[in-house]
């Protein structure tokens, strides 16, 4: 049996230049956080004894006989392209709700592809994952989705990532000092609107005229390396929170979908009671509302946003990890240890029942 954990992200700035009929034109970059929410997937192969040959638990369970009939479709095609023959248990939770904008998607078929790696035996490298992942969910799912996610998931840490019209990419991490980080930390909130989304759905708005998107997109890009020089250099924080903002604006002129009034009233409470800057992570439409508030002024947002679920959260620097590992036992000596075990469990109960009757 294997257990994965894979980090869910957050999205500073750059988001939308990371998809590629965007950066093999114009090149594009993201600055980016995982933090400690994760995706857990649970994978073992599935005994020779049931009339199914595969088990798929997640918001629903599947058993079916063969892989093509498997509905979850990051399940299913990365299944075929690891073409697994033996039959396979896999069980899926996580620390946050689905389509919220988080990369969960992306967490999902990376920490998958590292359970199965592992699973046979295989040590795959963060670098591998990452495009493994992109492979599957762009040229195989056929998804309008970026890169970022895929790519923070496997490495995990707050990154800075430029994508090369080649198809390259290239991850830096960031090299703050632990107080820096816990600053930042420290002025972040993140709440739930509690509205559910496909990111995919969301991003075809403007991806398909993504062009005509041109400057705006282009200031995006800008906008990352204005965020790692307030990050990096002696500049006060609170340039970030307003940098966030001045992001937000940017992004939801990109489409009507990307943003609702009720997203916005939100947004706006939040702004009053004392937040700089703020964004909905991910394509936009719905998910998490990440914000960026002094910490004297956390208690008045958190109250004005009562009605929404706070997650209070720390960064990850860990990326997609094995867990749980248990090499492949042999079915007769399980068989055996399970026959001992009975045995155990009734002398046990032959004994109490002796003491019992005296």
């Amino acid at each position: 049996m294997i257990i994965s954990r894979t980090p869910f992200r957050i999205s500073f700035f750059g988001g939308g230049t990371d998809y590629p009929s965007w950066f093999r034109t114009h090149g594009g970059a993201v600055l980016a956080a995982t933090i400690d929410k994760y995706c857990y997937l649970c994978c073992r192969y599935l005994p020779p004894f049931f009339d199914f040959r595969y088990r798929i638990v997640y918001s629903r369970s599947e058993n079916t006989t063969t892989v093509d009939a498997i509905e979850h479709p990051a399940v299913r095609e990365v299944l075929r392209f690891l073409q697994i023959e033996r039959g396979l248990s896999i069980h899926h939770d996580a620390d946050l709700p689905a389509r919220s904008g988080m990369g969960s998607s992306s967490a999902f078929t990376v920490g998958l592809l590292n359970a199965l790696h592992a699973l046979m035996g295989q040590i795959a490298s963060q670098q591998q994952l990452a495009q493994e992942a992109i492979e599957i969910e762009q040229e195989r799912l056929k998804e309008t989705v970026g890169c970022q996610d895929q790519i923070m998931a496997a490495y995990g840490g707050i990154n800075h990532i430029t994508f090369s019209p080649n198809g390259q990419f290239s991850l830096q991490p960031m090299t703050l000092s632990q107080q820096r980080i816990n600053e930042l930390n420290a002025h972040l909130m993140l709440f739930y609107t509690g509205v559910r989304r496909t990111a995919a759905q969301v991003a075809e708005t403007y991806v398909q005229r993504i062009e005509t998107k041109k400057q705006q997109l282009s200031i995006m890009k800008a906008l990352v390396e204005e965020g790692l020089s307030i990050l990096t250099g002696q500049r006060e924080l609170k340039e970030f929170g307003e940098l966030l903002h001045e992001g937000w604006e940017l992004k939801r002129s990109l489409s009507n979908a990307v943003s609702n009034p009720r997203i916005d009233a939100i947004y706006e409470t939040a702004r009053k009671a004392g937040a700089l800057g703020g964004k909905i992570t991910g394509a936009g439409g719905g998910g998490f509302l990440l914000l960026f508030v002094p910490p004297e002024q956390q208690a008045a947002v958190k109250e004005a946003l009562a009605n929404l679920i706070h997650v209070p959260f720390h960064f990850d620097f860990s990326g997609s990890r094995i867990i749980y590992f248990d090499p492949e036992t042999d079915y007769a000596i399980v068989e055996q240890d399970r026959l001992r075990q009975k045995i155990d469990s009734f002398e046990e109960l032959t004994i109490t029942g002796s003491l019992q009757k005296d």
